[in-house]
């Protein structure tokens, strides 16, 4: 209100325009202000497939129900109403999920109150805005909806607290960035069955909900040695015990996901330094080729799936071993293994490490050529 009064004062004398041009302020401010509700019954949402307006930024997407601000409403008041006008339903209750910051990237702003409600009565009407309907909440997953209301719904569904999440497009339907809480998310880029990309980008949390197939890099560092039976050493990380999957097993050199936009070998340059602290050259990389692997376990109470195209690389350059900086968050230890020793360990206890065998015995061939 105080900014109000001041850009009052540099109006025109005339009252009565200084009221419009004040009124037209404050409607500007709440233009791009809304709801967004998501009704539950039996397991079920109320969705609505967006069809009727040729000029909608929604349009063919399924959506909750929900919409803009009306002058002086608060949040609630607005939510109530539009589930109202929408549906014919009344809400006796509901919760306040979150703050979504939606930016299309073609000139479209969205700043969206969030809500869930499953207390609710009334006889259900037509709404003009499309198609209602209720869909099992698993199915909504594979509805025409945003990528970025999956990361709202992954929210949703593991109660994560009131959140502030921001979506930016980039003018279609592809996620450039997704911010949670005031942090990056990671992004990937989600590929088809062959590994090529799909030119759709998916947050990291969901892409192992989904089983989404993307791109990692696996980086191994090997070298001779004349006190094992084998003739050469790997390198093993252990993983944090705090990690999202896979805690506390015994792991590649390094690893990482290929973030959305990037490419392998700037990927293997940057976990060989965030992982170990090892600053490499392209030049000391070799490619190895593509190993393609899936699995799916439950770590933490939730499901992960893993459907990776994992970009084999294998470390030709040197360095200091006393340097190693083990970045915490992902690595608990290293420690060398004897090649013929880690085979045995990877072919026969799958529960020890997170290796596949088959990957492991392309980098022993390579190492006996």
């Amino acid at each position: 209100m105080t900014e109000d009064k001041e850009d009052c004062k540099e109006m025109p004398e005339d009252k009565k325009i200084c009221n419009e041009l004040c009124n037209d302020k404050r409607k500007n401010d709440i233009r791009n202000m809304s709801t967004l509700c998501y009704l539950q019954r039996d397991g079920k949402y109320l969705m609505l497939h967006r069809t009727v307006k040729e000029r909608d930024v929604n349009k063919d997407k399924w959506i909750g129900v929900g919409g803009h601000f009306k002058l002086g409403e608060s949040p609630e008041e607005c939510v109530c109403r539009e589930v109202r006008e929408e549906t014919g339903y009344i809400l006796h209750n509901w919760r306040y999920r979150g703050l979504v910051t939606f930016d299309s990237g073609s000139g479209d702003y969205e700043y969206m109150s969030l809500f869930t409600s499953e207390d609710f009565s009334g006889q259900p009407i037509p709404c003009d805005e499309g198609e209602l309907e209720w869909v099992d909440r698993e199915a909504v997953w594979k509805l025409n909806i945003w990528a970025g209301d999956k990361i709202f719904f992954r929210l949703l569904d593991e109660e994560v607290p009131f959140f502030s999440l921001k979506l930016v497009y980039n003018g279609h339907d592809k996620l450039v960035s997704a911010v949670l809480n005031g942090q990056p998310m990671e992004l990937f880029d989600v590929l088809h069955e062959d590994g090529t990309r799909s030119g759709v980008v998916q947050e990291r949390n969901v892409v192992h909900r989904e089983g989404d197939p993307h791109g990692t890099v696996h980086i191994w560092i090997v070298r001779p040695s004349a006190h094992c039976p084998s003739g050469y050493e790997v390198l093993l990380q252990k993983r944090s015990a705090n990690k999202d999957s896979n805690p506390g097993c015994l792991d590649i050199s390094a690893a990482g996901q290929i973030d959305a936009g990037d490419e392998p070998a700037e990927s293997a340059l940057r976990e060989l330094g965030e992982e170990l602290g090892i600053h490499a050259r392209p030049e000391d990389l070799k490619y190895l080729g593509v190993h393609r692997g899936y699995y799916e376990k439950i770590f933490h109470g939730r499901m992960f799936r893993d459907f990776e195209f994992a970009h084999l690389f294998l470390y030709t350059g040197e360095f200091d071993e006393g340097s190693l900086v083990l970045q915490e968050s992902e690595v608990e230890s290293v420690q060398w293994m004897d090649l013929e020793a880690c085979r045995r360990l990877v072919e026969g206890n799958r529960e020890a490490t997170c290796i596949y065998p088959d990957e492991f015995h392309t980098i022993s061939e390579e190492m006996r050529r």
